[in-house]
């Protein structure tokens, strides 16, 4: 088990040397908490890059002829980005910010999609000025303003999915054009603007629960390529298919139906297919540990307080606790079994983590591990009531070494 460092503010802390030969996660946890060198009591993650690694096996295994376009802001560490590129990642950016922590590795601007359909013009401008030319519209105004800005940018018409109620975060009620928009924009884009539209995107919206709603969505992609074929405008050659991906046995099912459809709907070799995952790379990759700061206890219930919360990697806009798992590691031997709730440190009464679970009875400093904490987590964090959650550091770990 190889171990280096990696933080918010700085990339080139040393860790102490950890053994290679048997050390457990637990051990690795442990290790970290207790060195001299970690700030104490300061939560703090763990990326195992082999799990990286995995996963983009996974994904090329299922889709073999589909380019990932990873999504920054589902959280845009600089070890998790750097491994992905080096894997063969693209990238989609959603805003300046985004772009220049891409750019900032040593990534090219060809592989970044600005992915936005609504862009600030100093976004647009700045995209322009960095050479990222490749992005996403769905309204007439966007068109203006890439004419104006970026006119040599090529576009995707981002429409919306057919239905994504079968998702947990539905998107189209805020993204995509909707049927009877499709041609107007295509034509005004094309047409009247002279613009190069040179593609389709859509997003089925995050968590897809439904797999057909991808052959839904690639059905209605098709038919905006026959309108642009109608409309005379130059051959498009690009199908995104967004995003909604997770690392579950529905991810080969979501395949299996999206290259079916593809055959089905898309017969022409030379059609490029990316897609736009988030979740699908860091969600397993990345581990949350934190410190116990508090406890109280009140009849058969004990209520402990930890050193983060919903103001860091637990926003309950973000966070997703059903996909989580819970830990804990405690200096006792044995430990009886409790009713128990995890708070926050913030004063915001609603700053809980964990509501009515069972946990061993923990101590001052005990350790509260939570797995599956690399989507939209840190990348969620605030300064809210003095707090730094901006700053956890993140160690890099590759289980598979030796």
């Amino acid at each position: 088990m190889l171990l280096s460092t990696a933080h918010a503010k700085t990339h080139d802390h040393v860790m102490p040397k950890i053994p290679k030969d048997g050390t457990t996660m637990t051990d690795l946890i442990r290790s970290i908490a207790t060195d001299q060198k970690h700030e104490a009591g300061q939560p703090f993650y763990i990326l195992d890059l082999s799990t990286i690694e995995r996963l983009m096996d996974k994904w090329n295994h299922s889709f073999p002829n589909v380019k990932p376009f990873y999504a920054v802001k589902c959280n845009n560490e600089p070890a998790l980005l750097t491994k992905l590129a080096n894997l063969g990642t693209n990238f989609d950016c959603a805003s300046l910010l985004e772009i220049d922590t891409v750019l900032s590795l040593g990534i090219s601007p060809n592989q970044i999609i600005f992915a936005n359909p609504c862009k600030a013009i100093s976004h647009i401008k700045h995209a322009a000025a960095v050479g990222v030319n490749f992005t996403t519209f769905d309204s007439k105004l966007e068109v203006d303003k890439i004419k104006k800005w970026h006119p040599q940018c090529h576009l995707l018409l981002r429409i919306k999915a057919p239905s994504d109620s079968g998702s947990l975060r539905p998107l189209g009620k805020k993204f995509g054009a909707l049927p009877e928009e499709i041609e107007p924009l295509l034509h005004y884009a094309c047409n009247v603007a002279g613009l190069k539209v040179v593609g389709v995107s859509f997003h089925v919206g995050s968590i897809a629960q439904d797999p057909t709603i991808y052959r839904e969505a690639i059905a209605n992609a098709r038919a905006v390529f026959d309108v642009a074929d109608y409309l005379g405008i130059p051959k498009m050659k690009i199908l995104n298919i967004g995003g909604g991906f997770r690392s579950t046995p529905l991810f080969e099912e979501i395949a299996s139906v999206v290259n079916e459809a593809v055959q089905d709907f898309f017969p022409d070799p030379n059609l490029k297919i990316i897609a736009e995952p988030g979740r699908f790379f860091p969600e397993t990759a990345f581990t949350l540990v934190t410190h116990v700061i508090g406890k109280r206890v009140r009849g058969e219930k004990i209520e402990y307080w930890i050193d983060e919360g919903i103001y860091g990697s637990f926003r309950p806009t973000l966070y997703n606790s059903c996909f989580v798992g819970i830990k804990p590691i405690s200096m006792k031997e044995c430990c009886e079994i409790g009713e128990s709730t995890i708070y926050g440190p913030s004063c915001d009464s609603l700053d809980a983590v964990a509501v009515d679970i069972k946990l061993p009875e923990l101590e001052l400093d005990d350790l509260i591990v939570f797995y599956n904490m690399g989507a939209y987590s840190k990348c969620g964090g605030t300064k809210f009531n003095g707090f730094d959650m901006l700053s956890t550091p993140t160690y890099i770990v590759s289980t598979n070494s030796t």
